[in-house]
């Protein structure tokens, strides 16, 4: 891993020697703002170099108390950190509709049975007119998206079991991870589940 100033060209590990592209480089770190804003979360990885460029600065460190080793240093893992400078966030931004979005949105639960979802389907069918928005897209599995097809539900007797609507609220930017990744970013994310 480049580090940085001070640390360039050193290899890390994270535990026993395990590379960084293992189960613990794959982890994601809470980013704050200077304010203690949550902002998004991050891979381990560059959550790391943020606090070695000193970017920012580790607000909690993983609670088993894992470290990555370099060369010739070991560095804590964080699992939350702040930026030292504070960032303006646009907050007039419509949340983008994206697949892993409208999932979470949904809760990875068909609009229709209410099954485990796998896609997305469009409740008036694309080819009739219906428009690729939030108010228009909800997650189904897959035997209700085949048997609705390019239907309208009227013709097929069916109703949603949700009203889709566009998302609002702060803890959409932290769609890379989930907001109940590690205990300690409750303080921070707990508001933004409710």
């Amino acid at each position: 891993m480049d580090a940085g100033p001070g640390v360039q060209g050193e290899t890390m590990s994270a535990r026993k020697g395990e590379p960084i592209g293992t189960a613990p480089g794959r982890r994601h770190v809470l980013l704050l703002n200077a304010s203690f804003e949550p902002l998004t979360t991050l891979p381990m990885r560059r959550a790391v170099l943020l606090v070695l460029r000193e970017k920012a600065e580790i607000v909690h460190r993983d609670e088993a108390g894992a470290l990555l080793h370099s060369a010739t240093r070991s560095y804590e893992v964080p699992s939350v950190i702040r930026l030292r400078r504070y960032i303006n966030v646009p907050r007039a931004r419509r949340v983008p509709l994206t697949r892993v979005a409208l999932m979470r949105r949904d809760r990875h639960m068909c609009g229709y049975c209410g099954k485990r979802a796998e896609t997305i389907d469009h409740v008036i069918p694309r080819s009739r007119g219906g428009a690729h928005v939030w108010e228009n897209v909800v997650a189904a599995c897959k035997p209700c998206n085949h048997r609705k097809a390019d239907k309208f539900l009227d013709q097929i007797g069916w109703q949603l079991n949700v009203t889709p609507k566009v998302p609002k609220g702060p803890h959409w930017r932290l769609i890379n991870g989930d907001i109940h990744g590690d205990p300690q970013w409750m303080p921070y994310t707990g508001h933004l589940a409710a």
